[in-house]
């Protein structure tokens, strides 16, 4: 997941594949949703037609979903980064470099995420283990997730004013992020 939230976030061209168009819908949803408060400005297609398979060739980055049955027709794509939902796998090819997250960064998103995901691993090597350990619900689990990443957000983006130049060349101050 956080392979393709980085390639999202870098502007890589992203393929999802299934069997279920219900899994192809919700995985590129959630890639979305998990970039939140960021909007996705490029190809957005959850369920690609087989009419269109040749837009998989276009230059310009995007999220799609296609069935795998039609996976022959992928591999020979080069430059995009492929998730089987079936398979539960990421294809990452060697021409494409990801940037991920900074060192600590990934480190503290990776243990919050498996500690929202798996709570057992919190108390897995205590000698005395509290007898019960409670689950979250589904959408107690959802709104986590998104805590995890929202906070990614604002360590990432914390100190941003410094890299806000004001030019004023112009009648009006222009102010740009660089």
């Amino acid at each position: 997941v956080l392979y393709l939230f980085c390639a999202a976030l870098t502007e890589h061209k992203i393929l999802f594949l299934s069997s279920s168009y219900q899994r192809l819908t919700d995985a590129c949803r959630a890639l979305l949703a998990l970039m939140f408060p960021l909007k996705y400005s490029f190809t957005y297609v959850p369920i690609l037609p087989a009419q269109l398979l040749e837009v998989l060739s276009t230059p310009t980055p995007f999220i799609i979903g296609v069935h795998s049955i039609f996976q022959s027709e992928t591999q020979e794509l080069l430059d995009v980064v492929i998730a089987d939902l079936d398979g539960g796998t990421v294809n990452v090819p060697e021409c494409v470099h990801i940037s991920l997250l900074p060192e600590p960064l990934l480190q503290q998103t990776r243990e919050a995420l498996s500690m929202v995901l798996d709570p057992e691993l919190e108390v897995a090597d205590l000698a005395f283990p509290p007898s019960t350990i409670s689950a979250s619900s589904l959408k107690m689990q959802d709104k986590e997730i998104r805590a995890v990443f929202l906070r990614l957000f604002a360590q990432l983006l914390q100190g941003y004013r410094w890299c806000l130049h004001i030019i004023r060349i112009h009648p009006e101050p222009v102010i740009r992020f660089h």
